[in-house]
């Protein structure tokens, strides 16, 4: 062997393939960061408000005692019943229409592809805000002022409020719509209102009627609360149940609006999926396709026809919106609203106005920074019970993951079950079982964050892709290792956002739960109400309005990074 040879290099042995992994951003760092603050800040409030087993355990004979004074039942007369349920959704049907009024023209400024100038996109955006972040039981308040007593003030508080939600979905709702067919009519020479009713609305509304069928929901679950304030109906009857210690006749009515609530979810789901033509593929349920409508349609004379011609579908149609204007119709009728009163009241609106303003605190700011610290401890505590308990109801309810499709049905109805009780129903419950405080709020806000997250989290995991975790099935992994590594992976991100989403709807609803003594800063909401202190009902508004805005904005980063 020469020299040479021995300076030569020999072969290399082939190694393992180095693995490379990418230096994590640190936008996902701050995100995992927000979370383990998330949870520390949450573990934290349920340590802090002492919401344990033991505490359930104590408060065992109290439950005992309580349903040794709730049975048996006494429900009203049937007369009173139907008195009282026609107040309900008559309120309820007028409060939505006008949440639709008000939400179409203010989504048609909000939406990127209607809106005449961005000055107006944004300032209508901002009114999206400020109605959402408003809460209803303040408007109820104010208009109760105004008009006093009776069915007008609950119309106007619930119908408003729900603009917040109404016109941002109408809004997105919109902006989905495709060009096409309002390039058409643009080119056929029609107006800007003749492009929006026969191109953009025909597209969105299917959208539109399921989400003012959803916020008819929750209108009927809020106009309970609203009853504690003075808004006639169930709710105003629940709740002289429940300041006379009258307990049977207040957990009959409880129950009533139970199944109002159900019945209503139940109905209103069923049509909002035919609405929306959802039908099943596979395990999945998915959007089903819909012919395509004609933009126009040139006549005889030259002119072009933009309404669509009268089909079985539009007959169809047509015959819905007639009832719907029926039932309308005789929502009016029935909460016989006294416009001599209404116009009275619209001329005291400056004076009323001028009630709120300037803030004040009453010379207890620092027990309202201490309340609103306990509702913001309340919110968190609920919403990391709420989804230690809604993942696993969610997962069994997603028919993509649940073990068999009867479980995943089965699932399904306990979710509507859960979702169909109000909170204040609950919270009522455990006020009388655990006391009034801030644990029995935080538990109430639980169990309803077990139905909302629970379909939540079901409809995140439906909605992920099948061939991912069919590829990976295919290459022999176990059913746990394809929900970890394929559905999991998938849906994170919008699990998170929907982590702060039940987060931002459980402070909204601490602070309504307060007025029944369920903690945090909504019980001094009501009492400012009471002495007439206006100036600090608008102080604690303002507070909570920050709080909100401040959850808004972390989930909003979160979901741009995320996505």
């Amino acid at each position: 062997m020469t020299r040479g040879a021995l300076l030569e290099p020999g072969p290399r042995h082939a190694g393992p393939p180095e693995r490379t992994v990418p230096a994590p951003r640190p936008a996902a760092l701050g995100v995992a960061a927000i979370l383990v603050a998330f949870a520390a800040a949450a573990v934290w409030s349920i340590v802090d408000l002492r919401i344990n087993v033991a505490s359930l355990v104590d408060s065992a004979d109290n439950a005992a005692a309580f349903l040794s004074r709730v049975f048996p039942l006494d429900f009203p007369p049937v007369g009173d019943i139907a008195r009282m349920t026609g107040q309900t959704l008559a309120i309820v049907v007028c409060a939505t229409a006008l949440s639709v009024v008000l939400s179409f023209a203010v989504a048609l400024l909000a939406a990127r592809n209607t809106t005449p100038s961005p000055s107006a996109r944004w300032g209508a955006r901002a009114l999206i805000v400020i109605a959402r972040a408003v809460p209803d039981l303040v408007l109820a308040i104010a208009f109760l002022r105004m008009f006093g007593l009776g069915a007008l003030a609950g119309i106007l508080a619930l119908g408003i409020h729900s603009v917040g939600m109404v016109g941002k979905l109408y809004a997105d709702a919109i902006e989905d719509t495709g060009a096409g067919p309002r390039d058409a009519l643009r080119a056929a020479g029609a107006t800007w209102w003749q492009q929006i009713t026969g191109a953009v609305v025909p597209q969105a509304m299917p959208s539109f009627v399921a989400t003012a069928l959803h916020r008819f929901d929750i209108n009927l679950r809020t106009s309970v609360v609203l009853g504690y304030v003075g808004v006639a109906g169930i709710g105003m009857e629940l709740s002289v149940a429940m300041r006379t210690l009258d307990y049977s006749r207040g957990m009959a009515l409880a129950l009533l609006v139970v199944v109002l609530c159900i019945a209503v979810e139940l109905v209103s789901g069923a049509a909002r999926t035919r609405l929306l033509g959802r039908t099943r593929s596979g395990l999945a349920w998915v959007r089903a396709p819909r012919a395509p409508r004609p933009a126009a349609v040139r006549l005889a004379d030259g002119r072009f026809r933009v309404s669509p011609p009268w089909s079985a579908a539009r007959i169809r149609r047509t015959l819905y919106a007639a009832g719907g204007i029926t039932v309308l119709a005789a929502a009016l009728v029935y909460v016989d609203v006294d416009f001599g009163r209404a116009a009275a009241g619209l001329r005291d609106l400056p004076a009323t106005a001028g009630l709120f303003v300037p803030p004040g605190t009453g010379g207890m700011w620092g027990e309202l920074v201490a309340e609103l610290i306990v509702t913001v401890q309340i919110a968190l505590a609920a919403t990391l019970l709420g989804i230690v308990l809604a993942i696993p109801v969610g997962c069994l309810a997603a028919r993509t993951v649940s073990p068999s499709p009867a479980i995943a049905t089965a699932a399904r109805v306990f979710i509507v079950c859960v979702r169909g009780i109000p909170d204040l129903v609950v919270a009522i419950v455990f006020i009388v079982v655990t006391g009034l405080g801030a644990t029995a709020g935080a538990l109430a806000l639980a169990v309803g964050a077990v139905g909302l997250t629970g379909k939540l989290v079901a409809d995140s995991l439906e909605e992920t892709d099948v061939r991912v975790q069919d590829a990976v099935a295919a290459s022999g992994a176990r059913r746990g290792q394809v929900f970890v590594a394929a559905t999991l992976r998938q849906s994170a991100p919008a699990l998170i956002a929907h982590v702060f989403y039940q987060l931002d709807v459980n402070i909204r609803s601490a602070t309504l739960l307060g007025v029944v003594g369920a903690g945090g800063i909504g019980f001094y909401l009501l009492n400012a109400t009471r002495v007439l202190q206006f100036d600090v009902v608008t102080t604690i508004v303002a507070m909570i309005f920050a709080v909100v805005v401040a959850v808004e904005a972390v989930a909003l980063w979160i979901r741009k990074v995320l996505a």
